[in-house]
């Protein structure tokens, strides 16, 4: 019985000792001894994963999500906002054909005049007089500016309805 238990206490002492030992191998460190070893690296290898870039908006996804800002700004009906919705995305995506085929500046330019005059065309048709007149403004100013000054003239509103 005296054996066993010698050889018990023996086994945990060297069992526990041996845990200790093997945790220690590399110090943690990941230069000098043991360098690869121990924590900081992984078992598992790692794939090198590079990041897709982003691909490009589609008329459809850039006109939608555009439009909601545009129709706010020019207070735009259903129907309104159909009309010019459309016309935006079909021209748009000729824009974009045209700026795949790579033409020389002058040629590029000529195309794009043509493109505009076509989609003024069909706006004109499309759209009744004043809120044609203002989308053009929009596209001078720029939806920001415009929704700034659409902005300002709420406030004043406000004020004058305060002051009454």
């Amino acid at each position: 019985m005296k054996t066993n238990t010698r050889f018990l206490i023996a086994f945990f002492v060297l069992l526990l000792a041996g845990a200790e030992l093997q945790a220690q191998y590399g110090y943690g460190r990941r230069n000098g001894y043991g360098y690869g070893y121990g924590r900081g690296r992984s078992a598992i290898p790692q794939a090198d994963i590079t990041p897709k870039e982003p691909e490009p908006k589609t008329a459809e996804e850039i006109v939608d999500g555009e439009m909601p800002k545009i129709a706010a700004t020019l207070e735009l009906n259903e129907f309104e906002t159909a009309v010019l919705s459309s016309v935006l995305k079909k021209y748009l995506q000729k824009r974009m054909e045209l700026r795949i085929l790579e033409l020389p500046p002058d040629k590029m330019r000529e195309g794009m005049a043509k493109i505009t005059e076509e989609q003024d065309e069909e706006l004109k048709a499309g759209l009744p007089l004043e809120k044609y007149e203002a989308f053009v403004q929009l596209q001078k100013d720029g939806l920001q500016k415009a929704q700034k000054k659409q902005k300002k003239q709420k406030r004043k509103k406000k004020k004058s309805k305060d002051k009454e």
